[in-house]
């Protein structure tokens, strides 16, 4: 019997994607927002593109577990599109990749949009809730920051 695969820490820029590893990262994003959240939003918004992006994901062999990204915005940094495989949830892989983005990231303020019955997860990484409740995509969303 052979031993389950490792599971790898990957973090990328946009031009340095495979066009297979693109394609996991957004079929995994499509999965879990489109599909099992029932979301009907412009994932492709272009932004994955932009040369401040960076895209971290958790592997075993080619298949893609769970991703984010870090979007550079107006000096700070947005995390977004945090993703976990509906199978691979309860594994600690989402608090990895916040791990490693908050490392990537440095000495530079934070910002994310979380669905609120995530707010606790997110507080656990240093992030505060920093205005009301809103719903998105008929999800109820807090943003939050992280100070340096």
């Amino acid at each position: 019997m052979h031993p389950e695969p490792a599971v790898t820490l990957h973090t990328a820029s946009f031009a340095d994607l495979d066009t297979t590893t693109l394609y996991g990262l957004l079929k995994l994003r499509t999965d879990v927002f489109v599909v099992e959240q029932e979301c009907a939003y412009p994932e492709l918004d272009g932004r994955d593109a932009e040369p401040g992006t960076r895209h971290l994901w958790l592997a075993r062999d080619t298949e893609i577990l769970a991703c984010l990204r870090i979007l550079s915005d107006h000096g700070e940094e947005r995390i977004g599109r945090v993703a976990v495989a509906k199978s691979e949830r309860g594994a600690g892989h989402a608090g990895r990749l916040m791990t490693e983005a908050l490392a990537v990231i440095g000495n530079r303020p934070a910002v994310l949009d979380a669905q609120s019955h995530l707010q606790a997860f997110y507080a656990r990484h240093g992030f505060t809730v920093t205005g009301p409740e809103y719903v998105e995509d008929g999800i109820p969303h807090v943003p939050m920051r992280r100070e340096p």
